[in-house]
């Protein structure tokens, strides 16, 4: 009997020993077969708790890197514009726009020094009459302004008085724009650097005039001009230029005001009122009407259509087309029916205002230009407009006026409001040019505090 015990004994400690060695399948088939309580997890050791507490510090640099991507990203978005600041004085009496009553806008006229306008005027008596005047009328009508802004603080928009189109120093008289940018640039950089007003907005509020061919570009040749674009130190200000086109054009890339050529306000004056004209020209232009459109630059002036001009009328007795200067044209213009506006290096031409004023009924040869002020003077009622291509058709399209509706175009065009608004009067008059472009401009205020209340 002890030899059996023995013998089951070593049996059994072989049969241990084999299990031990048995397949790892096999192992976890018997575990399944007996499964056994298992032993709770036993407390974390102080080596894994500094593994842990490693995890947590790079986990928190993570979101830390991660939100600090997310501001950035935001911080860099660029916003909404702000809105043009509106003075205390407009929040608390606020006016509707109309042609009676005066304009509630409160500008400020910085006061620069001499060398930025004043010395261009005492050097030369033009700088303050030739058809690019506007920028020294509009100066000289704000400082005489009782509504003006006294103090900076009190204002909606600035004035900047900065003289680019008194430069006669070409050999043909015309004014040079070719120091424009530098003079501009330099007034931008002494109100940035001694004036707290300019950095606030970064010239959003701030008001130039660019009253020459191609506006804010600064440059009679459009290709030039479109070439060389709007200076980036005034993409956010607010031009007033005679500059327009309906559509894209780099010269209108940004916020800006379409205002009439400078005309002398005696213009008006000098001759009797139109109705009182007897009209025995048909048609008029007096000006450049170049035989060879191709100019010596080896661009064509006019697109050509003042040479087709000359090409289909010059022999036409109805129509009166002289290309020599004469110093008393004006006389010539009111005693026209319809005075012809064709376009020159840029679509507008003082032609326009001036036949306004002489009660000629302007024919605008100019195709998708923008007239200044069209919600007061409402082109369409006294003027015509002509497409370049349909200069073949030009005379049949004026006799059909004549046939037609011509008393009811002169008669809205001698309205005298309407030619009021093109004259800049100095000092200004309620509904005269500079009044106007206070309109628009007050317009523009109101229009940027709804675009900012949208984007809010």
């Amino acid at each position: 009997m002890k030899q059996l015990s023995k013998a089951k004994a070593a049996g059994g400690r072989r049969q241990h020993s084999l299990s031990c060695q048995l397949h790892p399948r096999l192992r976890r088939r018997r575990a399944m077969r007996d499964p056994k309580p298992r032993r709770s997890p036993a407390a974390p050791t102080l080596a894994s708790s500094g593994r842990l507490r490693k995890h947590s510090t790079w986990l928190l640099l993570l979101l830390l890197w991660f939100a600090l991507s997310v501001y950035l990203f935001i911080s860099s978005t660029p916003p909404a514009a702000a809105p043009l600041r509106r003075s205390a004085f407009l929040r608390s009496k606020a006016r509707a726009l109309s042609a009676t009553t005066a304009t509630p806008v409160r500008i400020y006229v910085y006061d620069l020094p001499a060398r930025f306008n004043r010395d261009w005027v005492s050097a030369d008596a033009r700088c303050a009459r030739h058809l690019f005047a506007a920028e020294v009328a509009v100066h000289e009508a704000l400082l005489a302004y009782a509504g003006r802004a006294p103090r900076p603080e009190d204002a909606d928009l600035f004035f900047v008085p900065v003289y680019v189109s008194c430069n006669f120093s070409t050999p043909n008289g015309f004014p040079s724009l070719s120091h424009a940018r530098g003079l501009l640039a330099e007034a931008v950089h002494l109100l940035r650097t001694q004036m707290p007003y300019w950095n606030r907005s970064a010239g959003a509020d701030h008001v130039f005039v660019a009253s020459h061919d191609f506006g804010a570009c600064f440059h009679p040749m459009e290709d030039v001009a479109i070439a060389d674009g709007i200076p980036e130190f005034l993409k956010r200000s607010i031009l007033l230029q005679t500059f327009g086109v309906q559509g894209h054009h780099v010269c209108q890339e940004v916020e800006h005001v379409v205002i009439p050529p400078h005309v002398p306000p005696e213009v008006a004056h000098e001759l009797p009122e139109p109705k009182k004209v007897r009209r025995d020209i048909f048609a008029f232009f007096r000006g450049k009407m170049e035989v060879h459109p191709k100019n010596i630059s080896g661009r064509f002036y006019s697109k050509k259509v003042r040479t087709e001009l000359l090409q289909h009328y010059g022999r036409n007795r109805k129509f009166y087309l002289k290309r020599k200067r004469f110093d008393n044209y004006q006389s010539e213009m009111a005693r026209s029916l319809f005075c012809l506006c064709p376009l020159g290096w840029a679509p507008w031409s003082p032609r326009l205002v001036e036949s306004v004023l002489l009660g000629c009924i302007p024919v605008i040869i100019a195709d998708n230009i923008r007239l200044p002020f069209p919600s007061v003077l409402r082109w369409p009622e006294i003027s015509l407009q002509v497409a370049e291509k349909d200069i073949a058709s030009l005379e049949m399209v004026l006799d059909q006026v004549v046939a037609t509706n011509l008393t009811r175009i002169q008669r809205n065009l001698w309205d005298p409001m309407k030619r009021k608004a093109l004259v800049f009067n100095r000092p200004m008059e309620v509904g005269d040019a500079t009044w106007q472009v206070l309109r628009e401009l007050e317009i523009l205020l109101d229009q940027s505090q709804r675009r900012y209340r949208s984007w809010r």
